[in-house]
């Protein structure tokens, strides 16, 4: 008889015993109403009908476990805690209902633990404890009420059958032990020992416990082993696919190592994807350098596995360097007609820009050796720099490409990374040049003046060879490894301001300043440009939607938007827009966008007239100032107030725009004299620059302030209708300043058409448009006194001090008499 059939023979000796165990055990055992209780941490819970060991190590455990053996006949009630955590548990810490178990074997481990063997007898619920230094509980049996049933017999056969699939799928239960079911017709006990037998949480097994009725008992035991087995199911058809894939894997490397020595041996056919790579070599149009290095690399994969993981870094860098475009390139468009109506299709104005292009186009008509120029257009954002370089790409008949420079702050985004890195690739302008194709495409660097630097590298100093002409025909990426010539290509760069920008980086720019736009060019822009592009966009219409009126459009620009560029403008009418076509789609009428229409669909104007000087005013000057994003007026707020001849200076100033206040008040002294003396000293000076919360700074202000001193002390008004510009010595001259073109077109958007500026400034003026220069007055000044002459309101004075006036004009041709003696 072999091992098998004595177990199976065991197993059905011990359901025959327990069987005839279960009728009798509760009369030959008697259970008293109070027992010692155990409280169980482990992962585990004992079900009547079966025989488990478990560990005892805390003294109350003990306690009551010697208390068991010798008081209550080797009884005792085990309970588990809700938190296994807790080293010394309450009642609050336990369940209600435990199972009564017989002690049959006590054993000592060497770390002072006991392991006890015990037999579950019935369930019980604990009510009070009525022990102090163990739990001693006092206990209510929990009898099941049930009489046998076809479900009952059901539900025994189905619990039976989803064991042996469980068993089949895990390995956790050996199959023999499902031998102590096959004869239990109880199925009271069937459920407990399915219930010790089913996986599950610990929390579902205390669940199982509490269930009284062997019917609710082993519905319970079902879903969880449903849900048990449906999982093992899935776990082993994912393992069963893992094993064929890994057998999938070894077989095709076991085959191609065994090709690769037959082929070896007979000196027969090459690989396909290494002929297919040779033949790519071989046929390419390539530099001899770079089919060099190719046949370098495809040696090396010749000789490695094919599933080794330098393979794959080999594979990309081949398919790298054999699809860049070495020699391919477009024709460049040698019609200049054509090449400036396309520029003066897409944008209105920009000449400068358009004439640098046109010239560069005639030169290369007359010379293929002539090389691409990198500009780079600086200006105020809105003003079109983006769309003027892919204006330039359709001019010259170029593929375009755009690479954002900001917040760039790793070198490897423009020279690639080495090979050496996991997942490295070619910079970004290799990307391009791939992606586009050709080898002289138009590649537009767009905000280049807001790179980073970090520890990763300075990109800045990366593009110095990328922009250099004399330098990118030998361009090295990290990872391409081998030249590429960038001499073709035509490199745009733009950027809001020039002084962020690196010297030796701008240095190999050209850099071509595109200023604000006036209103006349917004009004072109806006009627030619944006308002049709709008338009097209609404294609399901069959009838025109809206028609703008000019006037309109002018509204929109002097009342609703004050800005260098179109931005704000084109937000502006697509809000005008949209409201039209709401009305339009209500009426199904073309709606006629007038002044009071863009009133009713954007509100009140957003520009106020306060923002504007009223009247002339004492202390009070109009100055030009340059931004970031254009020019913009600035007033200059000075006043008299009683003290000891203090200054006070408020509105955010920079240092050197403090120091321009100094200078100014030392002067106003000075032409002021001796006659108002009495008002520097008993007074403190107030100068003022709105805007507090703005900074401001720079020298151009000079002229401005002394001006607004010298009306409030003289209490002349300074005119409203002139703004003025310019830095200021202590001897009085008028030193030229910059920004000119973008201070005077501020001063032409507030309306004011009176402009006091430098006398060297006067080349300047070319810059400005003629629309704008032909509406303007301009007085050229260079000393203080000729901007006092132009600038403050002579008939109050005169009205007021007919004498004094003779005598300041004497004391102001002293001043010009001086001045020209310095000079």
């Amino acid at each position: 008889m072999d091992n098998n059939q004595k177990t199976q023979k065991n197993n059905k000796k011990f359901a025959r015993l327990e069987k005839e165990a279960k009728k009798s055990r509760e009369e030959r055992i008697s259970i008293p109403n109070t027992l010692p209780a155990i409280a169980m941490r482990s992962n585990m819970v004992i079900f009547p009908n079966t025989v488990v060991p478990f560990y005892v190590g805390r003294e109350k455990s003990l306690m009551a476990l010697e208390y068991a053996m010798e008081k209550t006949n080797n009884l005792v009630f085990v309970v588990n805690q809700k938190d296994p955590a807790v080293e010394n548990p309450t009642e609050k810490d336990l369940h209600k209902i435990g199972t009564i178990v017989r002690i049959i074997q006590v054993g000592k481990l060497p770390d002072e633990t006991f392991k006890v063997l015990v037999e579950g007898i019935t369930r019980a619920k604990w009510n009070k404890n009525v022990g102090e230094k163990f739990f001693e509980f006092e206990l209510e049996i929990l009898r099941a009420r049930y009489g046998k049933s076809k479900r009952l017999v059901a539900l025994m056969r189905m619990v039976k059958e989803e064991l042996h699939k469980y068993v089949q799928y895990s390995r956790k239960i050996p199959p023999e032990t499902l031998m102590l079911l096959e004869d239990v017709d109880n199925a009271d006990v069937f459920a407990d020992i399915a219930a010790s037998l089913c996986p599950g949480s610990i929390e579902e097994k205390q669940e199982l416990l509490e269930i009284v009725h062997p019917a609710n008992r082993l519905e319970k035991i079902l879903d969880i082993l449903a849900r048990e087995t449906e999982l093992l199911e899935i776990e082993q058809q994912l393992d069963q696919k893992v094993k064929e894939r890994i057998e999938k894997t070894q077989r095709e490397y076991y085959l191609r190592e065994k090709l690769r020595v037959i082929r070896d041996e007979l000196g027969g056919e090459e690989d396909i994807e290494i002929k297919e790579i040779k033949e790519k070599i071989e046929s390419g149009n390539y530099p001899e350098y770079v089919k060099e290095k190719a046949q370098a690399e495809l040696l090396r994969l010749e000789k490695m596995s094919p599933y080794a993981p330098e393979a794959n870094v080999i594979r990309t860098y081949l398919d790298w360097i054999l699809n860049l475009p070495w020699y391919d390139k477009t024709e460049d468009a040698v019609d200049i007609s054509q090449a400036e109506e396309v520029l003066e299709e897409d944008h209105y104005g920009l000449e400068e820009p358009k004439k640098r292009i046109l010239e560069y186009l005639a030169t290369r008509k007359l010379s293929d050796k002539a090389k691409a120029p990198i500009i780079c257009f600086v200006g105020p954002p809105g003003v079109g720099k983006t769309s003027l370089a892919k204006s330039v790409a359709r001019a010259m008949n170029r593929k375009f490409g755009r690479m954002s420079l900001g917040g760039l702050r790793d070198e490897a985004e423009i020279r690639g990374h080495r090979r050496t890195y996991v997942g490295a690739m070619p910079g970004r302008i290799m990307q391009l040049i791939r992606k586009l194709g050709v080898k002289n495409p138009v590649i537009l660097l767009d905000e280049i003046d807001k790179m980073g630097i970090s520890f990763q590298g300075d990109p800045a100093s990366a593009l110095l060879e990328v922009l250099d002409p004399e330098q990118n025909k030998d361009f090295v990426d990290h990872y391409i490894e081998v030249p590429y010539d960038l001499s073709e290509v035509l490199f745009v760069t733009t950027a809001n301001i020039i002084y962020t920008i690196p010297p030796a980086l701008r240095d190999r720019m050209e850099v071509i300043e595109i200023s604000s736009y006036t209103d006349i060019e917004k009004f072109h822009i806006a009627k030619n440009h944006i308002i049709p592009k709008i338009s097209e966009e609404l294609t399901e219409a069959k009838t025109k939607v809206f028609t703008f009126k000019d006037t309109a459009i002018k509204k929109i620009i002097n009342d609703y938007t004050m800005e260098p560029g179109v931005r704000e403008l084109e937000r502006q009418l697509r809000s005008v827009v949209r409201k039209a076509t709401l009305e339009f789609t209500k009426t199904g009428k073309s709606v006629t966008i007038t002044p009071e229409k863009v009133v009713e669909y954007l509100g009140p104007e957003k520009l106020r007239e306060e923002d504007r000087l009223e009247k002339p005013l004492a202390g009070i000057a109009t100055g030009l100032a340059w931004t970031p994003v254009g020019g913009t007026t600035l007033y200059v707020e000075s006043a008299l107030i009683p003290g000891n001849g203090g200054l006070i200076i408020t509105g955010q100033l920079g240092d050197v725009m403090k120091e321009s206040v100094r200078i100014a008040l030392s002067l106003a002294r000075k032409i002021c004299g001796d006659e108002y003396s009495e008002k520097f000293t008993k007074h403190d000076i107030h100068i003022h620059v709105p805007e507090g919360a703005v900074p401001k700074d720079g020298p151009s202000a000079g002229i401005t302030i002394t001006t607004a001193l010298v009306s409030v002390v003289k209490d002349i008004p300074v005119r409203n209708d002139i703004a003025m510009t310019g830095e200021i010595t202590l001897r009085g001259r008028v030193l030229p300043v910059g920004g000119i073109k973008e201070k005077v077109l501020a001063a032409y958007r507030k309306g004011i058409r009176n402009v006091i500026l430098p006398k060297k400034n006067e080349v300047d003026l070319e810059k400005i448009p003629a629309d704008v220069r032909k509406n303007m007055n301009f007085n050229f000044v260079e000393t203080i006194d000729d901007v006092l002459e132009v600038a403050l309101c002579e008939t109050r004075e005169q009205n007021r001090k007919p004498k004094n006036r003779k005598t300041n004009k004497s004391r102001e041709r002293g001043t010009r008499e001086d001045n020209s003696k310095a000079k």
